[in-house]
């Protein structure tokens, strides 16, 4: 056996926004340097593997997406593998590394890694390496980086434990194995040498321009003590880095003429269909001196097929802002090309594994439709993106922060100067003005736009052929970071494409509804399997929703009263609903709960008002988990004795935890158990999806 062979492993990753493709794709550029050859695909690729038949290590890259689901791309593959009739040796001869990706912010944390995980281990798969839990409510790269540091050592293991088991020698294998850290050392190296340079200048030693690019830090060191977007201090400063591989380029760009149209927005969506319908009525449901500005629409969806259940999503289309498209277009010196049909192409010879024409930017598209419809120019650029940024800056100070931004060195000024500011590619062009990326560079790196979700607030029985739904409009103010302060990229446009209904004309301002429109919006349907009703209308149940996380709520109620007033002879279970804003005046946004509550729809309503004062002598409760906590014995018995339902829709961190800590603590003193026996029996309620949860960051 030569000393040079390269030994395969199989890569899978299920994706849903491009995070865990894009750790993937690093981990196959490196696994060279390790003298080792990944086998990288999509794990929706099922005819390109067989984990039946695979007999060298398995790595595996799974994100999760909505409450707690494996990615669409993982899907079928998830699907089959929970086949029932599987024997639990199905999966003996497997050895796999799995590498999860979440966010703890919502209650199922890395579900979709977790559920692969466990069910390959039901299946008698076999751990060469840990699993990996990454965690992007703190940065994905806290665990990301470290894991994959330690995956070559474990398939240097893996390697040669399975030589052993094919009885044969392993010293080849081990010799060939035992190079690579010398090579990769190399590499690195050569990696540290090559982007630390302030220019091309390749005879000079690492250590002299380290020093240099100390002294182009001097300078802005004599009044700036404090590090920011565009300014390092020691150690970062002075340190040699550690940065990424630069990504391989893969795309060529050419421009068309300018004749003809841009794709339908329902060529934009990877399955289910597209309906593009009218705002029939705007409603502004908060004072204007209110801290957010909530709105309800009313779409008109009686001549389409959509249809929905109170607690369903659907999804909006929405184009990112005009300015900042003709903003970026300008930095780019693209203004002239914007009508433009643009025609991507594969560049030859790239050395990125599976490059392939990006699914989400049609065909046929001009360079103006895919800046405002294909490309999510507000997501945070990857380290990836910043590492090829450093290519197309020619200012040096600028190119050694950008370094530095990326690097493993600057990875606390990362979190804090891009993660957590929301910076933008936009930001960064502004930060750094030398910095002029390619057109392809970016169709390379910027993610899809995604459509928006929202919660359903109206019933079809209750409003044949209408859709509601409630937002805030959302706000991001002007920060070091960002010198402007922006509004979010759905709510902000549907804001200002429903202005003229909420402001018909002057003196109709009192009450900021209109009742005609021509505008429309694209939609599709994203259906909820759990959040909805009982099946059995005379099972009680509990709605927490504070703010707009009302809104499947007004939806569940205006179904109930339809259905108690066509079915008069059914029993109804009672029903609850807590709910809190910060002022009764100002963002009480459905007083007509009222009406609820008096034609016996609604059994209790419990409401709390974070900001208003009070005279009273013992002060009235804040937030809504205090409230439900005043009702323990009745939210005890609807739970426990008359196995009821809990639903909880709204903020996840500020508001729902708090809700299912008050809940715990209320099964701990009725039950008159402890508290982990009572968090046993909430993670009960979870299971039997009677415990329901629609929930945001």
């Amino acid at each position: 056996m030569c000393c040079d062979l390269k030994r395969r492993f199989l890569l899978l990753y299920a994706t849903q926004k491009g995070q865990a493709k894009a750790i993937a794709e690093e981990i196959w550029q490196q696994a060279g340097a390790h003298g080792l050859e990944a086998d990288m695909h999509c794990i929706s690729e099922m005819d390109k593997y067989n984990l039946e038949t695979e007999k060298d290590p398995v790595v595996i890259v799974i994100s999760t997406t909505g409450t707690g689901d494996p990615p669409d791309t993982a899907r079928k593959f998830v699907k089959k593998i929970q086949d029932k009739t599987l024997p639990p040796d199905h999966f003996a001869h497997l050895q796999y590394g799995l590498l999860g990706l979440g966010d703890s912010e919502y209650t199922f944390f890395c579900n979709g890694g977790k559920t692969v995980d466990r069910r390959l281990q039901e299946l008698g798969a076999q751990h060469f390496y840990d699993t990996g839990l990454a965690d992007d409510c703190v940065g994905l790269e806290l665990v990301v980086d470290p894991w994959i540091d330690g995956l070559w050592l474990a398939l240097k293991e893996a390697f040669l434990l399975q030589k052993e088991k094919e009885g044969m020698s392993s010293n080849a294998v081990s010799n060939s194995l035992s190079a690579a850290p010398h090579v990769g050392h190399e590499l690195n190296l050569s990696s540290e040498v090559q982007n630390l340079k302030l220019e091309d200048e390749r005879a000079r030693s690492s250590d002299v321009l380290t020093q240099n690019l100390g002294d182009t830090h001097l300078v802005a060191s004599a009044t700036d003590t404090e590090p920011s977007l565009v300014h390092s201090v020691p150690p970062v400063s002075q340190s040699a880095l550690n940065i990424p591989a630069l990504p391989p380029e893969y795309i060529e760009v050419q421009f068309q003429d300018t004749h003809g149209e841009n794709p339908p927005l329902s060529s934009l969506i990877s399955e289910g269909t597209a309906f593009e319908v009218p705002v029939t009525k705007a409603v502004q449901l908060t004072r204007e001196d209110a801290i957010k500005t909530t709105l309800l629409l009313e779409l008109d969806i009686a001549d389409t097929v959509f249809d929905y259940q109170p607690g369903d999503a659907f999804c909006v289309i929405c184009p990112n802002n005009v300015n900042e498209v003709e903003e970026l277009l300008h930095i780019l010196r693209l203004s002239e090309k914007g009508e433009c049909f643009v025609c991507i192409k594969i560049k030859q010879g790239t050395k990125k594994k599976g490059a392939a024409h990006p699914q989400h930017i049609p065909e046929r598209s001009t360079l103006k439709f895919i800046l405002t419809w294909c490309l999510e120019i507000r997501a945070i650029p990857k380290k990836a993106f910043l590492r090829a940024l450093v290519e197309c800056t020619s200012d040096a100070g600028e190119k050694r922060r950008l370094q530095e931004l990326c690097s493993r060195q600057g990875a606390s000024d990362y979190t804090r100067f891009i993660r957590d500011s929301n910076v933008c590619l936009l930001d960064l062009l502004h930060a750094f003005p030398s910095c002029r990326p390619s057109l392809n560079l970016l169709i390379e790196h910027l993610p899809k736009l995604q459509a928006r979700p929202y919660s359903v607030s109206s019933s079809n029985l209750y409003q044949p052929g209408k859709l509601c739904f409630v937002f805030n409009i959302v706000e991001f103010p002007a920060s070091p970071t960002r010198p402007v302060s922006r509004k979010g990229v759905c709510t902000g446009w549907l804001a200002k494409l429903v202005a003229p209904l909420l402001h018909p004309n002057k003196s109709s301002l009192d009450t900021k509804e209109g009742c005609s429109s021509t505008e429309k919006i694209s939609i599709f349907a994203r259906p909820n399997n759990t959040f909805h009703l009982p099946a059995d209308p005379s099972v009680p149940f509990v709605m927490v929703g504070p703010g707009t996380g009302i809104s499947p709520f007004i939806g569940f109620l205006q179904h109930r009263q339809k259905l108690r007033e066509e079915h008069t002879d059914w029993e109804f279970g009672e029903t609850w609903l807590f709910f809190g804003c910060r002022h009764q005046d100002r963002d009480y946004l459905f007083k007509q709960l009222q009406c609820f509550l008096e034609n016996g729809t609604l059994t209790h309503l419990k409401v709390c008002f974070s900001r208003d004062s009070s005279t009273a002598e013992v002060a009235p409760p804040k937030y809504v988990q205090d409230v439900v906590r005043l009702y323990a014995k009745e939210v005890a018995r609807v739970l426990l004795k008359e196995r009821g339902y809990f639903y909880v829709c709204g903020d996840k961190k500020h508001m729902a935890d708090g809700v299912s800590d008050a809940v715990v603590d209320i099964l701990s003193m009725e039950m008159e158990v402890d508290k982990l026996e009572a968090m046993k029996t909430l993670a009960t309620l979870r299971e039997a999806k009677r415990y329901l949860q629609d929930v945001w960051s």
